[in-house]
């Protein structure tokens, strides 16, 4: 009787013990448990969690009901304080690297009940999910048990993490702690050995990285997103940088937009499109800032655009007026651009309002400043509203505008950080514009929310001397074209990109020569990535963990795609794609300023696009980019890769023509000054590939038509092939 006595009270007294102790690590830690639901509805689980620190076994042991088994990894097991908190569990030390040491944890799941590991077997140094161990996806699908993933947060910052000082450590950080629904391992019948544990671990760190995101809460504004970063960051702590020696920290981007705000809202009514025609600095990205906290949103004009077309976007957003800088305009020699802007909408110099500014300005922008949250919420922004209008590139037709949410810029940067571990010690260096969705997202909005520093560079078109900027800054992360990063490796000294860690190229295809050039001058791989300017941009991207060269890598957590067939493509289909990132539509030229939504949250991004068993996808072409010879459907980008690999120097185009006889035919636009059929033909049978990609005419240029991005202007060339054409005829 004694003895059932002892056993009764016992649980009992670790119920209490683990209330108690519940209860103070709330009020410590400020904890948030989002979620518990999910663990609750499930009797049976393989609980996997990512590991930033010390603390968060702890956590997990005091705050998840019951008492559930908890995986030990080594790191734990040599921590002498640990040992009291893991007495709240069923602990037992397992190797999650080992397959076969996994017994523990299956005998454990047959017992029922949930049992907590964490899939990546040590201590996070980044912040970032690390490399992800199959074991516990290899033990879930034996078992048949859903894997429950749970995102904590916070303990980073914690001195029981290992990150240094890469990130600002308190001693008390608030904690949330992300659980999400259940989910089955699929496995494919019939795979097994090395390839089934290879799958596993992949749909492992799917999960893992979608815990991630959907951790980040994505249901802010953009300055609420940036405050929070101010809150995580610190104050003081440096976001932007310029050739000028400018700086910004956070409390001084929020003191500018508090100051500039007011004046700002002056000019257009809440809610309402303004036009902006500045550069990569300091100085615009305050202007961000503060027509973010008052909530008007910034239409990012194009100024490499002739006076006409910025007429046009301008017409295309309905903008009434447009905010840019004297200097700007004098550097850039835009004088006639300006005028042709001023016929249609108010001009408002940023110097005027800054020499404008008084004392009381500048002391109610400091009080602002110290109610900023409270007084941007009263503008009544939600996350759904327009944040920022950008334009298409216009390079095969008519630029339209795209309106981008708050939630959707949030969204985008919150799943590249689930993905690549971006960490507050970074620096990156963009010399992308930011009117471009690639240097805005990744420019602008990518380092507000994340706390590193981002040192912005004019034009991307300084190829000697971007270069020694960024070995100046110690880069550690570059955004780039191929067309950029092509002409910054051939003019670079070799020590220039000796910090750098990331390269991410996108916005055009990554050329093998450009690949082979980093790797072997800088000792960099160049990562590719995908998107578009209706998605915020980025859909998908190589990264450390999952990188194949030729593929722009696996599609980001919380987006969804589809692969529509199209007539005469065996591989690969037309690309939809659906997610939290996807613009909220587009604004054309026939219906200035209304907004003509995305139909059912689906985007058609015209591509046509492969995606292999692995998640890795390739990029066939457009569909645009597609011409049918002779009954067959043709990739111009395949034949512009046939050239490419002939004579990789040099830029090349290929568009289709008219033919009476085929349909169409295709025309090579090349700066190649020898280039002809004869040698392309002798190419395409060493290579193997078909004849139809041979173009039956040639056009030598002495430059190839580009727009602000490196990418080729396809309007210009098919102008170039017009001209050249009816000259022809008229000889």
């Amino acid at each position: 009787m004694a003895n059932a006595g002892t056993k009764g009270r016992q649980p009992r007294l670790l119920s209490v013990v683990k209330t108690v102790l519940a209860a103070l690590l709330r009020l410590v830690y400020r904890i948030e448990i989002r979620g518990l639901e999910h663990y609750l509805a499930v009797e049976r689980a393989v609980v996997v969690v990512n590991h930033l620190s010390l603390l968060d076994a702890p956590l997990l042991a005091a705050l998840l009901p019951g008492r559930p088994s908890l995986a030990v990894t080594e790191d734990m097991e040599h921590c002498w304080w640990m040992r009291p908190w893991l007495a709240l569990v069923n602990a037992f030390k397992v190797d999650p690297r080992s397959p076969l040491a996994m017994l523990p944890v299956v005998r454990a799941l047959k017992r029922g009940g949930h049992c907590v590991m964490f899939p990546e077997g040590r201590l996070s140094v980044t912040g970032a999910l690390m490399k992800v161990y199959d074991g516990p996806a290899v033990v879930a699908a034996r078992t048949r048990s859903p894997i429950l993933p749970v995102w904590i947060d916070g303990t980073q910052h914690s001195p029981q993490s290992l990150l240094g000082g890469k990130v600002r450590r308190r001693w008390f950080p608030r904690v949330t702690i992300t659980i999400l629904p259940a989910r089955f391992v699929e496995l494919p019948a019939g795979l097994s050995g090395r390839k089934r544990r290879q799958l596993a671990g992949e749909h492992l760190y799917d999960l893992m990285t979608g815990a991630a995101f959907e951790a980040g809460n994505p249901e802010r504004t953009l300055f609420e997103a940036m405050l929070d970063a101010r809150d995580r960051h610190g104050g003081d702590k440096v976001v932007f940088d310029d050739p000028e020696g400018k700086t910004l920290t956070y409390d001084r981007l929020v003191l500018a937009a508090s100051v500039l705000g007011p004046k700002l809202a002056r000019v257009a009514p809440r809610g309402a499109a303004v036009g902006v025609l500045m550069p990569n600095a300091v100085g615009t990205a305050a202007l961000f800032a503060a027509f973010q906290a008052v909530g008007r949103v910034p239409a990012l004009l194009n100024y490499t655009l002739g006076p006409a077309q910025l007429v046009q976007a301008c017409g295309v957003a309905d903008l009434k007026v447009v905010v840019t800088a004297r200097r700007f305009i004098r550097l850039a020699h835009l004088e006639a651009a300006l005028a042709a802007l001023a016929t249609v909408a108010e001009i408002v110099y940023l110097d005027d309002l800054r020499d404008s500014l008084t004392l009381a300005d500048k002391l109610g922008g400091k009080l602002r400043s110290l109610r900023a949250r409270a007084l941007h919420r009263a503008t009544g922004v939600k996350p759904g509203d327009p944040a920022v209008i950008l334009f298409t590139s216009g390079s095969e037709n008519l630029p339209k505008g795209v309106v981008l949410s708050h939630r959707n810029l949030v969204a985008n940067c919150l799943q590249l950080k689930a993905r690549v571990d971006f960490s507050p010690a970074d620096v990156l260096f963009n010399a992308l514009p930011v009117f471009h969705s690639f240097g805005m997202t990744g420019g602008l909005v990518l380092p507000l929310l994340s706390g590193f520093k981002c040192f912005l560079y004019p034009s991307p078109l300084h190829y000697r001397i971007v270069p020694e900027a960024a070995y100046g800054c110690d880069a550690t992360i570059m955004f780039g074209t191929d067309t950029f990063l092509n002409a910054y490796g051939r003019t670079a000294h070799p020590y220039d990109f000796r910090a750098v860690r990331y390269i991410f190229a996108g916005a055009e295809a990554l050329r093998e020569e450009t690949r082979r050039l980093w790797a072997d001058r800088f000792g960099v791989r160049i990562l590719e990535g995908y998107g578009a300017t209706e998605t915020g941009p980025v859909l998908a991207v190589n990264t450390p963990m999952f990188a194949e060269a030729g593929s722009v890598g696996r599609f980001l957590p919380g987006i969804r795609h589809r692969l529509e067939p199209v007539d005469g493509i065996d591989h690969g289909g037309r690309l939809l794609v659906s997610g939290p990132n996807i613009m909220l539509g587009y604004l054309k030229a026939g219906a200035p300023g209304v907004l003509e939504p995305t139909p059912e949250g689906w985007h058609d991004t015209g591509d046509i696009v492969s995606v292999d068993d692995h998640g890795f996808a390739r990029i066939v072409g457009r569909l645009k980019r597609f011409a049918k010879v002779a009954g067959e459907m043709v990739s111009l980008s395949a034949a512009e890769a046939l050239v490419q690999s002939l004579w990789p120097e040099s830029r090349h185009a290929v568009v289709a023509t008219r033919d009476p006889r085929k349909g169409e035919q295709l025309a090579l636009i090349t700066e190649r000054a020898d280039a002809g059929r004869t040698a392309l033909a002798e190419q395409a049978h060493k290579l193997g590939v078909s004849e139809l990609l041979i173009p039956r005419s040639v056009l030598v240029v002495g430059a190839m038509p580009l727009l602000c991005t490196g990418k080729i202007d396809y309007v210009r060339v098919q102008a170039l092939l017009t001209e050249a054409h009816a000259g022809r005829r008229a000889a």
